[in-house]
């Protein structure tokens, strides 16, 4: 979960922990604006670390640990909130990336977020639009990363369409030119998956059209660098220039003959692969021409991060739309989470739940927890976190979506234990979580503006006391009955309720 954001931090990072590189941008916020302080990239080549069973060799997971190392002396002091790491595909692939991600935690103490293609896609498409004119028009942006490639049309600031392919520089090269020969043959392999891949959504892009193409990666700056030292442009992209390159590297005919003005050496042995991908998305998508953005991921992170400090966070906006998607009954979900929230003031010190993440967690699930009812009311609870972990939403990490998923799997019936133990010591944290969005819940069996009664609560370790006025559970038999039963469920989590 990325923590509570402090009011104002004097400083905000973002880190970028992509399948090819591993990027930091340090900045100052003034007046909902950003100014760039610090920058630094390494190469790791996290993606050429994957092995045939999808897991992170030590040699680069260590590569990664050392860029690390370095990047954590800048954020050094800053506090939970003002920092936030994200992780791509890479992270997404690897089966062991919880060891990674624990052993990058402890350097630099902030969390790491995995998030998904089409999060990528979004904060990609943020940082390009606060880094180009805000022009009226329709922009195509392509961001070809070590492992993934993301396409984003969008208007403005908002984007309509957000795709994410499983193509990239590092996983291409792995995969065609790992010797670092390059043949007409190979390039032709490589160009031919590419089209295979952009096959699957060039219709939708098409259907939306754009007037602008942008490229905002380091292969398309390359590309660009490399067509104006032939002198075929200007540091864009075009058509021909893109022949007289392919033409260019078959003559070499080796990663270590590409000598092009502007091209650093650590990326020669990923430039083949970089072109054939761009070369498909020309051709796929009829391209005569794309510009480069310098704006990206980690900018469009700090956008993120920014947006949340003043309070127009998307992960509010995302659950709205979720919860009109699925026709939630707004006002019932309205009075679980006071409900729910009041609790958690009461016992969020003695629970240990003082970070503010939490409650901000149970508001969230408090919104969303029937969902499911849209699906059916048979194990609703069930479908509505099936929804909530396998739909794509805007502004959560993978693990946002995990946590949130569980919390309205356990508001009723059965609590999976095993589910939470999965969180370690967080799954504490969650199954205390939702046995108050539970308690809150259960005051609203009955539908309605009804008063619910106002109790206290006490927590201490295990055991939580809910303490009526008198004579209010008598008067409340349905009520009474519920805690009755809730009782029950919880001793299988190891919590005990007692009511009186």
């Amino acid at each position: 979960m990325p923590q509570s954001q402090p009011k104002s931090p004097p400083l905000i990072a973002a880190i970028d922990l992509g399948s090819n590189s591993f990027h930091m941008v340090v900045a100052k916020a003034q007046n909902g604006e950003i100014r760039i302080l610090e920058r630094l990239g390494e190469k790791v080549q996290l993606a050429a670390g994957i092995d045939e069973e999808r897991k992170l060799n030590e040699e680069s997971m260590q590569r990664g640990l050392d860029c690390l190392k370095r990047f954590a002396q800048l954020i050094n002091g800053m506090p939970l909130g003002a920092v936030r790491i994200v992780g791509t595909n890479a992270l997404r692939e690897a089966r062991n990336r919880h060891e990674f991600i624990v052993r990058a935690e402890e350097i630099l103490g902030h969390t790491v977020e995995v998030i998904s293609g089409r999060e990528e896609a979004r904060l990609i498409y943020l940082g390009v639009s606060h880094t180009l004119p805000d022009t009226p028009g329709k922009r195509l942006v392509a961001d070809i990363g070590g492992g993934s490639t993301e396409f984003i049309i969008g208007q403005r600031f908002e984007p309509l369409l957000r795709e994410s392919l499983q193509m990239g520089c590092v996983s291409f090269t792995q995969r065609y030119f790992r010797d670092g020969k390059i043949t007409p043959a190979r390039y032709a392999q490589a160009y031919t998956a590419a089209r295979l891949e952009i096959m699957s959504i060039e219709n939708a892009l098409h259907r939306l059209g754009w007037d602008e193409a942008i490229g905002s990666s380091g292969t398309v700056r390359a590309i660009g660098l490399a067509i104006k030292a032939g002198g075929h442009g200007s540091g864009e992209v075009n058509a021909e220039g893109l022949n007289w390159l392919k033409r260019k590297l078959f003559k070499l005919g080796e990663v270590d003959k590409i000598d092009f003005e502007g091209i650093k050496p650590d990326r020669r042995t990923i430039f083949p692969a970089g072109l054939a991908i761009l070369e498909a998305i020309f051709d796929s998508l009829e391209l005569q021409r794309m510009d480069h953005c310098d704006g990206a991921l980690r900018e469009g992170v700090l956008y993120d991060l920014l947006g949340r400090h003043h309070h127009e966070d998307v992960r509010e906006r995302t659950l709205s739309s979720l919860m009109d998607r699925y026709h939630v009954d707004r006002e019932q979900a309205a009075r679980v989470e006071a409900k729910a929230l009041r609790a958690f003031d009461q016992v969020a010190k003695s629970w240990d739940l003082k970070d503010g993440v939490w409650r901000e967690l149970l508001s969230w699930a408090a919104k969303v927890h029937e969902v499911g009812l849209d699906i059916a009311h048979y194990h609703y609870h069930k479908h509505g976190a099936y929804l909530i972990e396998h739909s794509d939403l805007a502004g959560f990490s993978r693990e946002d979506q995990q946590m949130l998923a569980l919390l309205v799997r356990g508001h009723r019936r059965n609590i999976p234990k095993d589910k939470f133990a999965e969180f370690g010591e967080d799954g504490i944290k969650l199954i205390r979580l939702c046995v108050l969005l539970r308690f809150a819940i259960l005051f609203y069996h009955i539908r309605g503006n009804q008063e619910a009664s106002q109790v206290k609560l006490r927590a201490h370790g295990d055991h939580l006391e809910v303490m009526f006025p008198e004579g209010w559970l008598a008067q409340n038999p349905l009520t009474q009955a519920d805690f009755e039963q809730e009782a029950q469920w919880l001793t299988r989590v190891g919590i005990v309720l007692t009511v009186s």
